[in-house]
């Protein structure tokens, strides 16, 4: 008897020796410093969005100290068919996959394969000579406002008075498509992005594009050129294409198996449907809302699809400096270098008491931002909604996904999280 127990014992542990290492484990909320009643804030802040008429649903994560205190599915996925939300429901997270970019150039940082001074020229040579747009003076007595569309800027051409970093497109200060006349230089038959393209294809063709201001100046948000660059950099710094880098050095460690840059069958079936908020503030489908979804354009400006419990993963490695789980992707002082402010909130464009860090928004202080996070707390948020951040000095992160851009529902989401930690 006591050697069929020994060989029982023994198949246990080989199974178990077998399982992945340990995920985020669920806590009782005052077992890490958090109120339960004060959280419940969280979902009925969700539920009042949704009487409003402003969202069909989402889904809320709060973690602290490493174990999840807040995990809620509230509404529905889409409002036609009221199929209820899900815990494991699936969300375009857009500009949410920045950081993730981010976290792949600090690897091939690192790893010396880049510096973030270098001149992006050093690896796509077209870069080299770019120009910056001016804009021509407005003719006398003309009436911009009289007209039904606002004319296009007509603007020439300078040269830039030095190149642009890594450093620069990480923190949105290079000006590569960041405003109309940089817009409006990179749709162009010769440059335009077409179905068939590949960052390889596509990213030298920008050099032929004019920058929306001189290099550094000042901030303004690349949504897509800039970070799409990055992920061109990855791949040539790592030798591998971008999807694949992100999938065997960043998702697979972490755990992140719901994530692609295209879904599968099986994610399909749990994506949640975009809505916009109409001129009436009414809901309707979003008209295209698999835009940014490519089997062959991996853009390292928005392309990823996630759930809330696989991104908080990500950002779990963040706040831990680095390491989830034994995987260490990142050591901790690059967490802070990546989180510290490399644009300050004093340059034009910036928020007050937000400067920011390579990749993600960095709250310097927070009374001055009106915000209510934790001074030097960073995350970003993306265009259908979504928004995380990671608090260091706390030991939070927290990660809210919805489908509908109300930005609004971003600060409240931070002080429902904030004001329930009692300890």
């Amino acid at each position: 008897m006591k050697l069929r127990l020994t060989f029982a014992v023994a198949a246990l542990l080989a199974v178990l020796a077998t399982r992945p290492a340990a995920e985020t484990s669920i806590a009782k909320p005052e077992d890490v410093g958090l109120s339960s009643e004060r959280l419940a804030r969280i979902t009925e802040m969700m539920k009042r969005h949704i009487a409003a008429g402003e969202i069909s649903g989402g889904v809320t994560l709060v973690a602290r100290h490493g174990r999840i205190a807040q995990f809620e599915a509230t509404g529905v996925t889409d409002i036609d068919t009221k199929k209820p939300m899900t815990k494991d429901a699936v969300f375009r997270i857009a500009s949410m996959t920045k950081p993730v970019t981010g976290v792949a150039i600090m690897m091939m940082m690192e790893e010396g394969k880049l510096k973030i001074t270098d001149p992006v020229s050093k690896y796509i040579p077209s870069f080299k000579d770019l120009k910056v747009a001016v804009a021509e003076p407005k003719r006398p007595g003309v009436n911009a406002a009289a007209a039904d569309e606002p004319a296009p800027v007509k603007y020439y051409r300078v040269p830039a008075e030095r190149e642009i970093t890594i450093r620069d497109l990480l923190t949105h200060v290079s000006g590569l498509a960041s405003g109309s006349m940089s817009n409006d230089s990179i749709r162009v038959p010769e440059i335009s992005r077409k179905p068939t393209d590949t960052l390889a294809d596509y990213i030298p063709r920008l050099g032929k594009s004019a920058l929306e201001f001189q290099p550094g100046s000042r901030w303004s948000y690349s949504p897509q050129a800039g970070f799409d660059t990055l992920g061109r950099i990855v791949e040539i710094t790592s030798g591998m294409p971008f999807d694949q880098f992100l999938k065997q050095r960043l998702f697979d460690p972490l755990g992140m198996k719901d994530v692609a840059f295209y879904p599968t069958a099986e994610l399909e079936a749990r994506l949640v449907t975009p809505y916009q908020l109409d001129p009436k503030d009414k809901l309707r489908k979003n008209a295209n809302p698999g835009s940014m979804q490519s089997k062959v354009y991996f853009m390292g400006s928005g392309g990823l699809i996630t759930t809330a419990e696989e991104y908080a993963k990500f950002a779990q490695m963040l706040v831990n400096g680095g390491e989830l789980n034994g995987k260490r992707l990142l050591s901790p002082r690059t967490v802070s270098y990546m989180a510290s402010v490399h644009a300050s909130d004093k340059l034009e464009g910036r928020t007050p008491g937000e400067g920011f860090g390579l990749s993600v928004r960095v709250v310097r202080d927070a009374v001055a931002s009106g915000s209510r996070v934790s001074d030097g707390s960073f995350g970003w948020s993306g265009a259908y909604g979504t928004h995380f951040w990671v608090d260091q000095k706390e030991d939070l992160i927290a990660v809210m996904m919805i489908q509908t851009p109300v930005r609004e529902m971003r600060p409240e989401f931070e002080n429902a999280v904030m004001q329930a930690i009692i300890k």
